[in-house]
């Protein structure tokens, strides 16, 4: 129930926030209609593609938990990972995948919710022919951040794509 209420607190949180967002209209036209700021692109050897990541809330939140919006290019993604405190994302824009290891790859659509466990390891990204974003909250992040592990092969993302 205590983590209902944190998911849900959190949530509205992420709404408020995007409802005082101001808009920059020359980066609106290059991204994906959203309330959610399109944010900077990543340079981390974590992703593989083109990947862009817009933090939001305070860096030091009593609520234990780290959250931003983080926008794919088709077919790009994250590394295998896991986050010791947990994760839920919220799907906000076009089609992806979420897959924990060793279990088939789930379709994503906007409106979608993934809650992901402590400690699974698993990966999520853009479809092959869709950007993709979603809002990425780790749980308990006084636990640890993300542990990340190894790319996702281009053979393990065709195969879960083309399931």
């Amino acid at each position: 129930m205590k983590r209902r209420i944190k998911i849900s607190l959190l949530f509205f949180v992420i709404v408020i926030a995007a409802c005082n967002t101001q808009e920059n209209t020359s980066e609106t036209s290059k991204q994906v209609e959203s309330v959610f700021p399109k944010g900077k692109l990543l340079d981390s050897p974590n992703f593989t593609g083109t990947v862009w990541l817009q933090m939001m809330g305070a860096q030091d939140s009593t609520l234990y938990a780290r959250f931003g919006n983080v926008t794919f290019e088709a077919k790009a993604r994250t590394n295998w990972h896991s986050h010791p405190g947990g994760q839920v994302l919220f799907i906000t824009e076009g089609k992806g995948f979420y897959q924990a290891k060793g279990q088939p790859a789930r379709a994503l659509q906007k409106g979608d919710v993934v809650e992901i466990p402590r400690n699974v390891v698993h990966w999520h990204g853009a479809a092959d022919d869709s950007e993709f974003a979603h809002i990425a909250i780790s749980l308990n992040s006084d636990e640890g951040g993300a542990v990340w592990i190894e790319p996702v092969s281009d053979e393990e993302y065709e195969q879960a794509v083309n399931k």
